[in-house]
């Protein structure tokens, strides 16, 4: 019996992240087809089809966060700026109104 047309048991091989986006991208870009990029990376075929599975999700997600406008400020940073735009506000008020106190009704006296 020959051991040619025989899979092997040997231990798996684990790619490293830069090598999972290589297989994604030549995959995707049609360089490699998935059997190609298996047996270039001595990986199953299975590992190919979720590293691009994964690098695709990846990518939809990344895009999906993305918003138009500002970017770097989440909403819990927004909210503060705005409760503190607001504070300053009231703070200027309140000085404002206390020194149209004073100047209208004078010092008070002591006696």
């Amino acid at each position: 019996m020959s051991t040619a047309g025989v899979i092997g048991k040997g231990r798996r091989r684990r790619l490293s992240p830069s090598e999972k986006y290589e297989v994604s991208v030549s995959v995707s870009t049609g360089q490699a087809t998935q059997r190609e990029a298996a047996d270039r990376y001595g990986v199953d075929r299975s590992t190919v089809v979720t590293a691009c599975r994964v690098a695709r999700q990846g990518a939809l997600d990344a895009l999906a966060a993305a918003v138009p406008g500002r970017p770097g400020v989440s909403r819990e940073q927004a909210a503060l700026e705005d409760a503190r735009a607001e504070i300053e506000r009231l703070r200027s008020t309140v000085t404002e109104q206390a020194v149209a106190l004073h100047l209208h009704e004078g010092k008070a006296r002591w006696d």
